[in-house]
């Protein structure tokens, strides 16, 4: 906006500031004067504005005022039918009080409500309250029971490599050296992308215990492992493969930021940066005890605008994926393989192999397994074909839930106030998942398992 109530002395070559009616006004120095052509014979007069004069008229975003409202309020709108659908879905599950909130507080608090409502994944909760209602409803075979249940059929689709080999880079003479040719070019190719995994859970299974002084947390820990693992280009894919490689990381909530800004720090350990996605990683509510009257489980509140929620466990991860059009971005991408890799401190590497064994054996899901692996399903390295993955993360019944018990101060409405609840031992139930759950629907000849011994 120009201000001609200033004379043209008062400007500089650095622009002049002042305050006026519609709020701060700059001087714009142009050396070209504005000259308009004025054509006689036509009556026609145009002007031509010195280069740069018309950028300063156009908005960053090229959305006008007008535009930026009707935007707004489409959204608004969107969000609003979001959430009177997500309100019903907890209506039919009996969770009104949850809705309490909603008659209390600040507008901002009722925000935080509405967005939390909004956010939560409700077919998966309604999975998790079916399993506990009809413990028959789904069946859950773990990796060591379908091992063992599967032993004679797999052989054939068995790869046994030892540690120290893949540690070293080195070829075993029992290893056909055409799979690390085929897993190098596709990993190389772009073919294959990464999703890791980082979560509050150690390599026993078992949530992080509180940090003592002295001690390094729970989170420091994960983000130390996770860098030692992406700056090791031996055990994890090599810094000329990086470029060409989609990467997704799923993260908690509360490490989301870190991981983000150790990504930045580290020039996103030489990944592409528009092929490197952050999710948090997937929540469900923590109930009570089923009421004696109503033998229903109530959803916990951790203060009348936010439920009380924990991770679900591995099994998040295929929820997750099939929820956020992940896989469709790895399509366009021509990703055909995704391997999934939780980030713990017994990662040793193996994607060629695994990747170029299952590739020969046409199979659909690739799993490296080890003493270790067997004894802990948080701690899993599994390589899946994108078609067959997007079949999975579309079969959300087949999920199979387990409650923890825990001990969980909340929130209650008791006679028109918010009580303060602090157990002195469980009250409540968690729910948990594993990634192993999509063996239970899963055809045994399409799974390779890779075998990591001493």
């Amino acid at each position: 906006m120009l201000n001609t109530s200033v004379g043209a002395e008062d400007m500089t070559d650095e622009g002049v500031f002042n305050a006026g009616s519609s709020g701060p006004l700059v001087w714009i120095p142009f050396v070209e004067a504005i000259v308009p052509d004025v054509d006689l014979d036509e009556r026609v007069m145009k002007i031509t504005p010195p280069k740069g004069l018309l950028e300063l008229n156009v908005r960053p975003d090229g959305m006008s005022k007008k535009e930026k409202r009707q935007l707004e309020w489409k959204e608004r709108k969107k969000f609003q039918r979001r959430l009177i659908a997500a309100k019903k879905q907890l209506c039919q599950l009996e969770q009104q009080h949850v809705f309490h909130g909603f008659r209390h507080g600040e507008k901002d608090q009722r925000d935080v409500l509405a967005d939390q409502i909004v956010g939560l994944n409700t077919k998966l909760f309604q999975q998790a309250m079916r399993n506990i209602s009809e413990p028959g409803s789904s069946k859950s075979l773990g990796l060591s029971e379908f091992i063992r249940d599967n032993a004679t059929s797999l052989t054939r689709n068995t790869l046994s490599v030892t540690a120290d080999s893949i540690a070293m880079g080195e070829i075993e003479e029992r290893v056909d050296e055409s799979l690390l040719e085929d897993g190098t070019q596709s990993i190389s190719k772009g073919k294959v992308a990464m999703v890791l995994v980082v979560n509050a859970y150690t390599n026993e299974g078992m949530q992080f215990e509180p940090a003592s002084a002295g001690s390094p947390s729970g989170e420091d820990t994960s983000l130390s492992i996770l860098k030692s693992i992406l700056l090791d280009d031996r055990r994890f894919v090599k810094l000329e493969d990086r470029a060409m490689m989609p990467i997704i990381m799923i993260c908690p909530t509360n490490e989301l930021k870190s991981i983000e800004e150790l990504f930045s720090e580290q020039d996103y350990f030489s990944f592409d940066r528009d092929k490197v996605w952050f999710l948090e990683e997937e929540k469900l509510p923590v109930i009570g005890p089923a009421s004696e009257l109503a033998c229903k489980h109530k959803i916990l509140m951790k203060s009348p605008w936010e439920m009380l929620q924990t991770s679900v466990g591995s099994g998040g991860v295929l929820s997750l994926l099939g929820a956020n059009y992940m896989l469709e971005s790895l399509s366009k991408l021509e990703v055909e393989y995704v391997e999934v890799l939780s980030v713990n401190e017994r990662y040793i590497g193996g994607h060629t192999e695994l990747c170029g064994f299952v590739k020969s054996r046409g199979g659909h899901v690739g799993i490296q397994i080890s003493a270790d692996r067997m004894s802990s399903e948080e701690a899993y390295d599994i390589l899946f074909s994108l078609e067959y993955l997007k079949k999975i993360t579309k079969q959300i019944d087949k999920l199979h839930f387990y409650m923890i018990p825990a001990t969980s101060s909340h929130v209650e409405k008791i006679d028109k106030e918010w009580i303060e609840v602090s157990p002195s031992s469980p009250n409540a139930h968690e729910f948990y998942c594993s990634i192993y759950s999509f063996l239970s629907s899963c055809s045994v000849g399409e799974v390779c398992v890779m075998e990591i011994t001493e």
